[in-house]
Protein backbone atom coordinates (compact mmCIF):
# COMPACT_ATOMS: atom_id res chain seq x y z
CA UNK A 1 0.00 0.00 0.00
CA UNK A 2 3.02 2.07 0.78
CA UNK A 3 5.48 2.07 -1.77
CA UNK A 4 9.06 2.75 -0.47
CA UNK A 5 10.76 5.56 -1.53
CA UNK A 6 13.57 5.42 -4.37
CA UNK A 7 15.48 8.26 -4.04
CA UNK A 8 17.28 9.34 -0.48
CA UNK A 9 15.90 12.88 -1.24
CA UNK A 10 12.66 13.44 0.40
CA UNK A 11 10.32 15.45 -1.13
CA UNK A 12 11.00 18.93 0.23
CA UNK A 13 7.02 19.83 0.71
CA UNK A 14 6.60 16.91 3.19
CA UNK A 15 9.42 18.39 6.35
CA UNK A 16 7.79 22.15 5.58
CA UNK A 17 3.95 20.71 5.52
CA UNK A 18 5.12 19.63 9.22
CA UNK A 19 7.39 23.06 10.34
CA UNK A 20 4.75 25.59 9.00
CA UNK A 21 1.66 24.23 10.67
CA UNK A 22 3.71 23.75 13.80
CA UNK A 23 4.88 27.62 13.64
CA UNK A 24 0.76 28.76 13.47
CA UNK A 25 0.52 25.85 16.82
CA UNK A 26 3.38 27.68 18.16
CA UNK A 27 1.53 31.39 17.87
CA UNK A 28 -1.62 29.56 19.14
CA UNK A 29 -0.01 28.20 22.29
CA UNK A 30 1.56 31.66 23.41
CA UNK A 31 -2.04 33.27 22.77
CA UNK A 32 -3.86 31.45 24.41
CA UNK A 33 -1.41 31.65 27.50
CA UNK A 34 -1.00 35.28 27.59
CA UNK A 35 -5.25 35.08 29.07
CA UNK A 36 -4.16 32.57 31.45
CA UNK A 37 -2.34 34.70 34.29
CA UNK A 38 -4.51 34.21 37.11
CA UNK A 39 -4.51 30.52 36.66
CA UNK A 40 -0.73 30.27 35.86
CA UNK A 41 0.54 32.23 38.65
CA UNK A 42 -2.10 30.81 41.42
CA UNK A 43 -1.01 26.81 40.34
CA UNK A 44 -3.92 25.69 38.54
CA UNK A 45 -2.20 24.26 35.65
CA UNK A 46 -4.80 21.36 35.38
CA UNK A 47 -7.45 23.61 33.61
CA UNK A 48 -9.03 22.82 30.03
CA UNK A 49 -7.53 26.11 28.64
CA UNK A 50 -3.82 25.18 29.52
CA UNK A 51 -4.18 21.80 28.59
CA UNK A 52 -5.11 22.63 25.62
CA UNK A 53 -2.13 25.48 25.34
CA UNK A 54 0.35 22.75 26.58
CA UNK A 55 -0.61 19.89 23.69
CA UNK A 56 -0.59 22.91 20.80
CA UNK A 57 2.85 23.66 22.33
CA UNK A 58 4.46 20.15 23.00
CA UNK A 59 1.95 17.99 19.84
CA UNK A 60 1.54 20.84 17.65
CA UNK A 61 4.72 22.89 17.79
CA UNK A 62 7.84 20.91 19.10
CA UNK A 63 6.54 17.24 18.16
CA UNK A 64 5.12 18.21 14.30
CA UNK A 65 8.67 20.27 13.91
CA UNK A 66 10.54 16.98 15.21
CA UNK A 67 9.00 14.86 13.13
CA UNK A 68 9.31 17.51 9.92
CA UNK A 69 13.00 17.81 10.59
CA UNK A 70 13.36 14.13 10.73
CA UNK A 71 11.54 13.70 7.76
CA UNK A 72 14.83 15.25 6.32
CA UNK A 73 17.89 14.55 8.63
CA UNK A 74 16.93 10.76 9.08
CA UNK A 75 17.96 10.26 5.36
CA UNK A 76 21.10 12.27 5.71
CA UNK A 77 21.76 10.75 9.64
CA UNK A 78 21.22 7.01 8.27
CA UNK A 79 22.44 7.41 5.22
CA UNK A 80 18.77 5.70 3.86
CA UNK A 81 15.78 6.77 1.97
CA UNK A 82 11.99 7.63 3.71
CA UNK A 83 10.35 4.43 3.59
CA UNK A 84 7.02 5.90 2.08
CA UNK A 85 6.63 9.46 1.42
CA UNK A 86 2.99 9.17 0.28
CA UNK A 87 2.61 7.31 3.74
CA UNK A 88 4.21 10.13 4.82
CA UNK A 89 1.90 13.00 3.53
CA UNK A 90 -0.97 10.65 4.89
CA UNK A 91 0.38 10.95 8.37
CA UNK A 92 0.78 15.21 8.41
CA UNK A 93 -2.88 15.74 7.65
CA UNK A 94 -4.55 13.11 9.78
CA UNK A 95 -1.40 14.62 12.19
CA UNK A 96 -2.88 17.58 11.80
CA UNK A 97 -6.50 17.39 12.33
CA UNK A 98 -5.72 15.09 15.36
CA UNK A 99 -3.74 17.83 17.01
CA UNK A 100 -6.10 20.76 16.56
CA UNK A 101 -9.69 18.03 17.29
CA UNK A 102 -7.96 17.54 20.60
CA UNK A 103 -6.67 21.18 21.44
CA UNK A 104 -10.28 21.96 20.83
CA UNK A 105 -11.93 19.32 22.56
CA UNK A 106 -10.12 20.38 25.82
CA UNK A 107 -12.21 23.86 25.57
CA UNK A 108 -14.89 22.91 24.09
CA UNK A 109 -16.03 19.50 23.70
CA UNK A 110 -14.20 17.55 26.85
CA UNK A 111 -16.48 14.20 25.77
CA UNK A 112 -14.49 14.28 22.55
CA UNK A 113 -11.02 13.60 23.92
CA UNK A 114 -10.72 9.84 23.60
CA UNK A 115 -11.72 10.14 19.61
CA UNK A 116 -9.60 13.33 18.51
CA UNK A 117 -6.94 11.76 21.13
CA UNK A 118 -7.14 8.66 18.88
CA UNK A 119 -6.49 10.59 16.09
CA UNK A 120 -3.47 12.13 16.42
CA UNK A 121 -2.43 8.74 18.12
CA UNK A 122 -2.74 6.65 15.16
CA UNK A 123 -0.89 9.51 13.27
CA UNK A 124 2.18 9.28 15.17
CA UNK A 125 1.76 5.58 15.25
CA UNK A 126 2.50 5.55 11.51
CA UNK A 127 5.20 8.15 12.26
CA UNK A 128 7.00 6.05 14.45
CA UNK A 129 6.27 2.83 11.77
CA UNK A 130 7.62 5.37 9.17
CA UNK A 131 11.04 5.73 10.98
CA UNK A 132 11.77 2.39 12.11
CA UNK A 133 10.96 0.99 8.69
CA UNK A 134 13.85 3.70 7.49
CA UNK A 135 15.65 3.14 10.03
CA UNK A 136 15.65 -0.62 9.47
CA UNK A 137 17.43 -0.28 6.62
CA UNK A 138 20.27 1.23 8.14
CA UNK A 139 23.34 -0.98 6.82
CA UNK A 140 25.29 -0.41 10.07
CA UNK A 141 23.59 0.86 12.96
CA UNK A 142 25.54 3.14 15.62
CA UNK A 143 24.41 5.30 18.95
CA UNK A 144 22.49 8.01 16.93
CA UNK A 145 20.17 4.62 16.24
CA UNK A 146 20.16 4.25 19.53
CA UNK A 147 19.22 7.88 20.86
CA UNK A 148 16.66 8.28 17.73
CA UNK A 149 15.12 4.70 18.27
CA UNK A 150 14.78 5.11 22.27
CA UNK A 151 12.86 8.58 21.68
CA UNK A 152 10.75 6.96 19.12
CA UNK A 153 9.53 3.86 22.12
CA UNK A 154 9.31 6.93 24.84
CA UNK A 155 7.22 8.82 22.20
CA UNK A 156 5.01 5.47 21.88
CA UNK A 157 4.90 5.52 25.64
CA UNK A 158 3.77 9.14 25.73
CA UNK A 159 1.14 8.18 23.32
CA UNK A 160 -0.53 5.34 25.19
CA UNK A 161 -0.60 6.72 28.49
CA UNK A 162 -2.21 9.84 26.89
CA UNK A 163 -4.70 7.43 25.75
CA UNK A 164 -5.32 5.99 29.56
CA UNK A 165 -5.48 9.55 30.96
CA UNK A 166 -7.93 10.36 27.81
CA UNK A 167 -10.18 7.41 28.92
CA UNK A 168 -10.10 8.71 32.45
CA UNK A 169 -11.64 12.47 31.58
CA UNK A 170 -13.96 10.91 29.09
CA UNK A 171 -16.21 8.86 31.28
CA UNK A 172 -14.69 9.98 33.99
CA UNK A 173 -13.75 6.98 35.84
CA UNK A 174 -10.15 5.96 37.92
CA UNK A 175 -9.91 2.57 35.78
CA UNK A 176 -5.90 3.68 35.68
CA UNK A 177 -4.65 5.59 39.16
CA UNK A 178 -4.66 9.19 37.26
CA UNK A 179 -1.70 11.40 38.88
CA UNK A 180 0.77 8.60 38.43
CA UNK A 181 -0.27 7.97 35.06
CA UNK A 182 0.23 12.34 33.98
CA UNK A 183 3.61 12.42 35.88
CA UNK A 184 4.70 9.51 33.77
CA UNK A 185 2.84 10.88 30.57
CA UNK A 186 4.95 14.34 30.88
CA UNK A 187 8.08 12.06 31.77
CA UNK A 188 7.82 10.02 28.77
CA UNK A 189 7.14 12.97 26.64
CA UNK A 190 9.78 15.80 27.50
CA UNK A 191 12.55 13.62 29.43
CA UNK A 192 12.04 10.71 26.75
CA UNK A 193 10.92 11.78 23.58
CA UNK A 194 12.49 14.97 23.55
CA UNK A 195 15.53 15.08 25.13
CA UNK A 196 16.77 11.80 23.37
CA UNK A 197 16.05 12.63 20.44
CA UNK A 198 17.79 16.51 20.71
CA UNK A 199 20.89 14.36 22.17
CA UNK A 200 20.93 12.12 18.89
CA UNK A 201 20.55 14.90 16.50
CA UNK A 202 22.96 17.26 18.91
CA UNK A 203 25.41 14.99 18.05
CA UNK A 204 25.33 14.67 13.92
CA UNK A 205 24.64 18.82 14.33
CA UNK A 206 26.65 20.18 16.71
CA UNK A 207 29.64 18.65 14.86
CA UNK A 208 28.60 19.86 11.40
CA UNK A 209 27.70 23.45 12.55
CA UNK A 210 31.14 23.72 14.40
CA UNK A 211 32.97 21.75 12.09
CA UNK A 212 34.74 19.86 14.28
CA UNK A 213 36.45 16.84 13.86
CA UNK A 214 38.52 13.82 15.21
CA UNK A 215 36.50 13.93 18.60
CA UNK A 216 35.77 10.52 20.15
CA UNK A 217 32.21 9.02 20.28
CA UNK A 218 32.74 6.85 23.74
CA UNK A 219 31.21 8.91 26.11
CA UNK A 220 28.38 8.92 24.32
CA UNK A 221 27.15 5.35 25.41
CA UNK A 222 27.98 6.63 29.19
CA UNK A 223 25.10 9.49 28.67
CA UNK A 224 22.83 7.33 26.87
CA UNK A 225 22.98 4.74 29.79
CA UNK A 226 22.94 7.17 32.71
CA UNK A 227 20.03 8.88 31.27
CA UNK A 228 17.72 5.89 29.96
CA UNK A 229 18.97 4.48 33.24
CA UNK A 230 17.53 7.84 35.02
CA UNK A 231 14.50 7.79 33.04
CA UNK A 232 13.67 4.16 34.05
CA UNK A 233 14.11 4.19 37.71
CA UNK A 234 12.10 7.79 37.51
CA UNK A 235 9.38 6.36 35.81
CA UNK A 236 9.14 3.28 38.05
CA UNK A 237 8.81 5.97 41.35
CA UNK A 238 5.88 7.65 39.67
CA UNK A 239 4.04 4.37 38.61
CA UNK A 240 4.60 2.01 41.97
CA UNK A 241 4.64 5.08 44.04
CA UNK A 242 8.50 4.17 45.48
CA UNK A 243 9.17 8.02 46.98
CA UNK A 244 12.79 6.81 47.25
CA UNK A 245 13.63 6.10 43.76
CA UNK A 246 12.75 9.35 42.71
CA UNK A 247 16.01 11.07 44.13
CA UNK A 248 17.89 8.05 42.42
CA UNK A 249 16.30 8.57 39.14
CA UNK A 250 16.48 12.09 38.57
CA UNK A 251 20.03 12.23 39.75
CA UNK A 252 20.70 9.82 37.06
CA UNK A 253 19.11 11.94 34.43
CA UNK A 254 21.15 14.63 35.80
CA UNK A 255 24.12 12.54 35.89
CA UNK A 256 23.19 11.74 31.99
CA UNK A 257 22.37 15.29 31.51
CA UNK A 258 26.16 16.49 33.00
CA UNK A 259 27.71 13.76 30.58
CA UNK A 260 26.12 15.09 27.45
CA UNK A 261 26.85 18.96 28.41
CA UNK A 262 30.55 17.89 28.79
CA UNK A 263 30.66 15.75 25.68
CA UNK A 264 29.18 18.51 23.92
CA UNK A 265 32.03 21.05 24.57
CA UNK A 266 34.60 18.48 23.94
CA UNK A 267 33.17 18.41 20.83
CA UNK A 268 33.12 21.97 20.21
CA UNK A 269 36.95 22.25 21.54
CA UNK A 270 37.72 20.54 17.89
CA UNK A 271 36.39 22.44 15.86
CA UNK A 272 37.88 24.48 12.81
CA UNK A 273 35.25 26.99 12.92
CA UNK A 274 36.24 29.72 15.93
CA UNK A 275 33.71 31.65 15.32
CA UNK A 276 29.78 30.24 15.87
CA UNK A 277 26.11 31.59 14.35
CA UNK A 278 24.68 33.32 16.79
CA UNK A 279 20.88 31.25 16.36
CA UNK A 280 23.20 28.09 16.62
CA UNK A 281 25.01 29.93 20.25
CA UNK A 282 21.47 30.12 21.86
CA UNK A 283 21.18 26.28 20.96
CA UNK A 284 24.29 25.64 23.19
CA UNK A 285 22.55 27.94 25.66
CA UNK A 286 19.83 25.84 25.86
CA UNK A 287 22.08 23.10 26.80
CA UNK A 288 23.57 25.05 29.59
CA UNK A 289 19.74 25.48 30.78
CA UNK A 290 18.66 22.00 30.89
CA UNK A 291 22.03 21.22 32.57
CA UNK A 292 21.23 23.49 35.75
CA UNK A 293 17.33 22.51 35.41
CA UNK A 294 18.43 19.09 36.07
CA UNK A 295 20.91 19.90 38.74
CA UNK A 296 17.90 21.95 40.71
CA UNK A 297 15.45 19.20 39.96
CA UNK A 298 18.05 16.69 41.19
CA UNK A 299 18.24 18.69 44.65
CA UNK A 300 14.34 19.19 44.94
CA UNK A 301 13.69 15.30 44.59
CA UNK A 302 15.60 15.38 47.67
CA UNK A 303 13.24 17.33 49.75
CA UNK A 304 9.72 16.37 49.83
CA UNK A 305 8.95 19.85 51.12
CA UNK A 306 10.25 20.99 47.99
CA UNK A 307 8.36 19.58 45.42
CA UNK A 308 5.79 21.90 44.57
CA UNK A 309 8.55 23.67 42.43
CA UNK A 310 8.56 20.91 40.19
CA UNK A 311 5.59 22.37 38.18
CA UNK A 312 7.88 25.69 37.32
CA UNK A 313 11.22 23.73 36.41
CA UNK A 314 8.66 21.39 33.97
CA UNK A 315 7.86 24.96 32.60
CA UNK A 316 11.64 25.77 32.44
CA UNK A 317 12.06 22.73 31.24
CA UNK A 318 10.12 23.28 28.06
CA UNK A 319 10.72 26.55 26.98
CA UNK A 320 14.18 27.12 28.20
CA UNK A 321 15.90 23.86 27.30
CA UNK A 322 13.26 22.01 24.31
CA UNK A 323 11.45 24.98 22.61
CA UNK A 324 15.26 27.05 22.72
CA UNK A 325 16.34 24.02 21.18
CA UNK A 326 14.47 23.91 18.67
CA UNK A 327 14.38 27.56 17.55
CA UNK A 328 17.89 27.73 17.14
CA UNK A 329 18.33 24.56 14.85
CA UNK A 330 15.89 25.83 13.08
CA UNK A 331 17.46 28.87 12.16
CA UNK A 332 20.39 26.85 10.38
CA UNK A 333 18.00 23.92 9.35
CA UNK A 334 15.37 25.79 7.37
CA UNK A 335 17.42 28.01 5.59
CA UNK A 336 20.04 25.24 4.27
CA UNK A 337 16.60 22.89 3.30
CA UNK A 338 14.92 25.35 1.16
CA UNK A 339 18.22 26.91 -0.37
CA UNK A 340 19.28 23.27 -1.49
CA UNK A 341 16.38 22.83 -3.25
CA UNK A 342 15.63 25.89 -4.59
CA UNK A 343 19.16 26.74 -5.32
CA UNK A 344 21.75 23.73 -5.14
CA UNK A 345 21.41 22.96 -9.32
CA UNK A 346 21.69 26.57 -10.18
CA UNK A 347 25.07 26.69 -8.72
CA UNK A 348 27.28 27.77 -11.70
CA UNK A 349 24.57 28.37 -14.36
CA UNK A 350 23.43 31.87 -12.83
CA UNK A 351 23.59 33.90 -9.34
CA UNK A 352 22.55 32.57 -6.41
CA UNK A 353 22.19 33.83 -2.79
CA UNK A 354 24.16 32.68 -0.23
CA UNK A 355 22.51 30.44 2.91
CA UNK A 356 23.48 34.30 4.93
CA UNK A 357 21.43 35.77 2.20
CA UNK A 358 18.33 33.37 3.00
CA UNK A 359 17.70 34.38 6.89
CA UNK A 360 18.44 37.79 8.73
CA UNK A 361 20.61 36.76 11.45
CA UNK A 362 20.96 39.91 12.90
CA UNK A 363 17.49 39.58 13.69
CA UNK A 364 17.90 36.18 15.95
CA UNK A 365 20.30 38.43 18.62
CA UNK A 366 17.08 40.78 20.19
CA UNK A 367 14.32 38.13 19.21
CA UNK A 368 16.37 35.10 21.50
CA UNK A 369 16.89 37.67 24.06
CA UNK A 370 14.04 38.82 24.29
CA UNK A 371 12.94 35.01 24.35
CA UNK A 372 14.85 34.36 27.55
CA UNK A 373 13.78 37.87 29.10
CA UNK A 374 10.11 36.37 29.15
CA UNK A 375 11.34 32.79 29.94
CA UNK A 376 12.83 34.71 32.77
CA UNK A 377 9.82 36.90 33.81
CA UNK A 378 7.35 34.24 33.43
CA UNK A 379 9.39 32.12 35.92
CA UNK A 380 9.93 35.49 38.41
CA UNK A 381 5.92 36.01 38.32
CA UNK A 382 5.22 32.57 39.34
CA UNK A 383 7.31 32.55 41.99
CA UNK A 384 5.72 36.33 43.62
CA UNK A 385 2.61 35.83 42.35
CA UNK A 386 2.17 38.85 40.07
CA UNK A 387 -0.34 38.51 36.92
CA UNK A 388 0.55 41.69 35.86
CA UNK A 389 4.29 40.83 35.52
CA UNK A 390 3.01 37.15 34.13
CA UNK A 391 1.03 38.68 31.19
CA UNK A 392 4.10 41.80 30.48
CA UNK A 393 6.00 38.69 29.94
CA UNK A 394 3.58 36.43 28.08
CA UNK A 395 3.10 39.24 25.61
CA UNK A 396 6.62 39.88 25.00
CA UNK A 397 7.12 36.33 24.54
CA UNK A 398 4.19 35.78 22.55
CA UNK A 399 5.51 39.01 19.88
CA UNK A 400 8.73 37.21 20.11
CA UNK A 401 7.20 34.06 18.80
CA UNK A 402 5.67 35.54 15.88
CA UNK A 403 8.79 37.70 15.20
CA UNK A 404 10.46 33.94 14.88
CA UNK A 405 7.69 32.34 13.38
CA UNK A 406 8.09 35.30 10.36
CA UNK A 407 11.59 35.12 10.27
CA UNK A 408 11.17 30.98 9.48
CA UNK A 409 8.36 31.66 6.78
CA UNK A 410 10.13 33.81 5.42
CA UNK A 411 12.67 31.97 3.99
CA UNK A 412 10.38 30.32 1.53
CA UNK A 413 10.24 33.91 -0.29
CA UNK A 414 14.13 34.23 -1.20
Amino acid sequence: MFPKQATTETNIKLPFLFIFFSLLAFLASQFILVFQGENIVKGLYRIPEIWSSAHLLILGWAVMVAMGAMYQLVPVVFLTPIWSERLGFLQFFLSAIGVSSLALSFVFAPKTILYSGSIALFSILLFIIQMLMTMKKQEKFNILTLFVGSALICLLLTLALGILLAYNLQFGTVLFQHIPLLKTHILFGITGWFTLLIFGFSYKMVPMFALAHGFSMKLAAWVYSAYVCGLFLTALSFLLDISTLLPIGVSGLFIGFSLFTGHIYTILTKRIKKKLDKPFMFSLLAIINGFFIHFFAMIISFFPSLHHWFPILILLYIIAWIVLSIMGYLYKIVPFLWWTHRYSKEIGKESVPTLKDMINEKMSIPTFLAFLISIVGIALSIIVKSVPLYTISQLVMLLTTATFCFSIGNVIRK
